[in-house]
């Protein structure tokens, strides 16, 4: 399809004016804003969720690792040449024009807001375990995950200097406990407790890729300093390191985490638990509060990972109606943080909260989780199918000659990593998330019809 407009160019580095008194993210919060937004609350179950196919899972873990490290790798070049908020959207329209550009940016708002509803809906389950009140009545419980929203919401609504505060503390809050199984775990390691290499009748191959299928998800997160780059100081420098530190450091919490509640759990009781880490703390230290530290833990990982991802549903949103292809509401902003966009994320997400509890349907509301997983592939197969263009179109002021080769392999592998997490999402995740994606054609052909009238109209 012709674009309407041209393409932002490579080199562009206009900042865009800043309220005073406003503040960017240096690298600490950036990374920070990674490492937050990809460990949300699936690490204390996947331990157990693995568990049935044994020890070769952890084989999964790091073929992912490598996967997502080279990711983050794609995106930070990608930052360094674009650097501006929106991420995915920005490389995607510079490459092949406004509707990649749009499907891109639908594609990841969907992913936001579906998750951030199912994020708050998780985290009332460990609420109820600090508050047995809370999960007395599906009323309490659905006022917990609305309560759960909000808070960040108004964070990022106070301004980005909040934002960035507490995904500060919450990031610190939530690795002390899971630095203490992590690394503590591994001084009271028992071998014995590990379990089969091999614990089904799979083949080699089949194990690694059945385990990685429930794995796949655990590092969506990984371009969250590309897309908030306008907000980072010295983006250009700033993302691509954020990036891959807070992939590396998420990556490292996750193995270590997983090999020790291993090591700790006896492989017949991890299969059948419904929280490895209590478990694990237990086993540790005897008694019975771990129950109570998990629980602490998973809520401040959810609530540090709902701000975090509230920030990033309205950077793509207001990138995009900068470009004429979102609504222009949506480019509204104050103290730095696009109000529209966090707004109407937050009053998506909870309709959405409000319907899983009121019509009691747990299967709607998975599948409508299930196809995040399949729209937040979409903007990373087309960045990296962005850097593949770049790489062989000889755009020589987008490559760098003397990388081109390591870039080159970076990105095909970063491209194989996108195209199976689009696999390991099932076919009726990806047949429901393509109907989300026409449903955005629609938008779009609406939005591309205004810029044209816009763009007409004077010259008549």
């Amino acid at each position: 399809m012709t674009s309407t407009a041209a393409p932002p160019t490579a080199t562009s580095r206009t900042a865009e004016p800043r309220p005073q008194g406003d503040r960017r993210f240096g690298l600490p919060v950036a990374t920070c804003l990674v490492m937050g937004n990809i460990i949300g609350g699936g690490i204390f179950l996947l331990p157990a969720s693995v568990a049935p196919f044994g020890t070769i899972s952890l084989v999964a873990f790091a073929v992912l690792t490598l996967g997502a490290v080279a990711l983050a790798l794609v995106f930070g070049r990608l930052a360094q040449r674009h650097p501006q908020t929106g991420g995915p959207y920005v490389y995607a329209r510079a490459a092949f024009g406004d509707f990649a550009g749009f499907l891109a940016a639908w594609s990841y708002w969907i992913t936001t807001w579906v998750s951030n509803a199912a994020l708050a809906v998780a985290a009332v389950g460990y609420l109820g375990v600090l508050f047995p009140a809370v999960g007395a009545h599906k009323w309490s419980m659905c006022l917990a995950a609305l309560t759960v929203q909000w808070l960040p919401a108004l964070a990022n609504l106070a301004g980005t200097r909040y934002v960035g505060a507490v995904q500060l503390v919450g990031t610190v809050l939530k690795f002390a406990p899971l630095l203490l199984v992590a690394v503590g775990g591994l001084l009271f390691f028992d071998p014995a407790n590990l379990g089969p290499f091999r614990a089904t009748d799979q083949t080699a191959i089949g194990a690694v890729s059945a385990s990685a299928a429930i794995l796949l998800f655990s590092y969506l997160g990984v371009e969250s300093a590309a897309v908030s780059a306008g907000e980072v100081r010295d983006p250009a420098r700033n993302v691509g390191r954020a990036t891959i530190l807070g992939t590396v450091g998420a990556a490292t919490v996750y193995l270590l985490g997983t090999l020790a509640v291993f090591g700790l759990v006896a492989h017949d009781t991890l299969v059948s638990s419904q929280a490895p880490f209590t478990d694990a703390v237990n086993a540790m230290f005897g008694g019975t509060w771990g129950g109570t530290a998990v629980a602490c833990a998973a809520v401040v990982s959810m609530v540090g990972a709902l701000n975090g991802w509230t920030l990033l549903s309205a950077q793509t949103p207001y990138a995009a109606a900068k470009d004429g292809l979102f609504p222009k509401v949506f480019e509204t902003k104050q103290r730095g943080v696009p109000v529209v966009g966090v707004l109407v994320t937050v009053v998506l997400a909870s309709a959405l909260t409000v319907y899983n509890y009121t019509a009691g349907s747990e299967g709607v509301f998975e599948v409508l989780v299930l196809v995040t997983t399949f729209t937040a592939t979409v903007p990373y197969l087309l960045s990296t199918a962005a850097q593949l263009y770049f790489l062989l179109s000889g755009q020589s002021e987008r490559v760098h000659r003397g990388r081109l080769v390591r870039d080159g392999v970076l990105a095909a592998l970063a491209f194989a990593f996108s195209m199976w997490l689009v696999a390991g999402s099932g076919y009726a995740a990806v047949y429901q998330g393509v109907l989300f994606l026409f449903a955005g054609v629609a938008v779009y052909a609406v939005m591309a019809a205004r810029r044209r009238r816009a763009t007409v109209q004077p010259a008549e």
